[in-house]
């Protein structure tokens, strides 16, 4: 059977813009992940401070992303609500160049979380808008971002080295205009008429008509087994970087180690439709909190740095399968016209209540007992390893009447 040619590039051209974008996003996630707190250390925070920073975004997304995301639904046309977001982005970033002081700092992130917190849960929409339609696989557009997170980690760390902790809000800088500019020549194609598709307005589901999907015992079930399982990255995302400093490693070593987990992440997403048709969504968060416990409890106990390779690797699984049965359970279970709204309230919740809470007890657990804070994390894996087995549980049940 031939195919069509104009709507094979069609899809070539999605799937292309798609992941060029996540690249953007990661080279953002990596830089902002592993070296923004060496720049606020450099700055003068305390450990307690750092964690009020990187936790005080995550509480303006519980109230900012879901209004946001469901902005984004009404309006049916995700490209320019992501030019949008993305200039509101780099504004943020360029206002840090000339921040001095704890409150100057607090009251950007305040700014920057009302743009960036949405960012991720639209592009999430949009990327499985095409697997819905079109066939894609999500994971190999998503893969640009791991490879992006990579290339942050090992030239941020080189870059700190050359010119040291100040260049860190450059870099940010730099790859915030990358994400304008990728977001302003996206395609979002349809593959049929080959025309920038938005949802027709009769097509659009109101608030009252989405909120019975979100409200399942099911549901919230999954929002509480991924949230604590993102969640419990929080003392190494804030503190992972810092930590290993303060043991003797080398900021190039550092950024080998965080690139080394990522390496794991990418080779399931290249994988990725394979591994949820064999395992399936919840089942993928059931292994994700098992790595969780295994590799937070390793960390705590301060391995050697072979060990650290290996315990890297689990990231894989702690993010990676979390992440890929979150996006794929969402699509199962919610309507494409209301995806946008759904991933807001999995992100306000994944990433504003537990990761918030999460970041603010990293803050305090690290300043009283460093690398033993771990443990900690390793508790909120074993908590989310029961609720994946009662997620399972009850949709068994819901298949079972339906």
């Amino acid at each position: 059977m031939l195919r069509n040619p104009s709507k094979t590039l069609t899809i070539s051209a999605f799937s292309r813009s798609v992941g060029v974008y996540y690249g953007a996003i990661f080279l953002i996630v990596g830089l902002n992940t592993a070296y923004f707190p060496v720049w606020l250390d450099w700055k003068g925070l305390t450990a307690g401070q750092i964690g009020v920073v990187f936790a005080i975004p995550h509480f303006v997304a519980i109230l900012s992303t879901p209004v946001l995301s469901y902005w984004v639904d009404r309006l049916g046309d995700r490209r320019r609500a992501l030019l949008l977001l993305s200039c509101g982005t780099l504004a943020s970033f360029s206002m840090l160049l000339g921040a001095d002081g704890y409150s100057a700092i607090l009251f950007i992130q305040l700014f920057y979380a009302l743009f960036w917190s949405t960012i991720m849960p639209v592009t999430e929409a949009v990327a499985m808008s095409g697997v819905r339609r079109q066939g894609l696989n999500y994971g190999r557009m998503r893969l640009w971002g791991s490879l992006s997170f990579i290339a942050a980690s090992l030239i941020g760390g080189y870059m700190i080295d050359l010119w040291g902790a100040q260049s860190v809000v450059w870099m940010l800088v730099g790859a915030a205009s990358l994400l304008v500019y990728s977001a302003f020549h996206m395609s979002l194609k349809d593959s049929e008429t080959g025309t920038d598709k938005a949802v027709p307005l009769q097509n659009r589901l109101r608030l009252a008509e989405g909120l019975p999907y979100l409200l399942t015992p099911a549901f919230l079930c999954f929002l509480a087994t991924a949230g604590l399982i993102q969640s419990a990255h929080a003392v190494f995302y804030a503190f992972g970087t810092l930590h290993w400093q303060s043991v003797g490693l080398s900021t190039v070593e550092i950024g080998r180690l965080w690139s080394i987990g990522v390496v794991a992440e990418i080779l399931l997403f290249a994988y990725s439709n394979r591994v949820v048709h064999w395992v399936g969504s919840r089942w993928l968060l059931t292994i994700a909190a098992v790595a969780v416990v295994i590799r937070w409890s390793g960390l705590a106990l301060e391995p050697p740095l072979l060990a650290l390779y290996g315990l890297q690797i689990l990231h894989g699984l702690t993010f990676g399968a979390a992440h890929l049965g979150a996006v794929h359970y969402i699509s199962e279970t919610i309507p494409e016209n209301f995806s946008a709204t759904a991933q807001g309230i999995y992100s306000a919740v994944n990433a504003g209540i537990f990761m918030g809470s999460a970041k603010l007890a990293a803050g305090i657990l690290y300043g009283n007992y460093a690398g033993q804070a771990y443990f900690a994390m390793a508790a909120m894996g074993a908590v989310a390893l029961l609720l994946s087995l009662i997620l399972i549980r009850l949709q068994n049940k819901r298949s079972l009447a339906v």
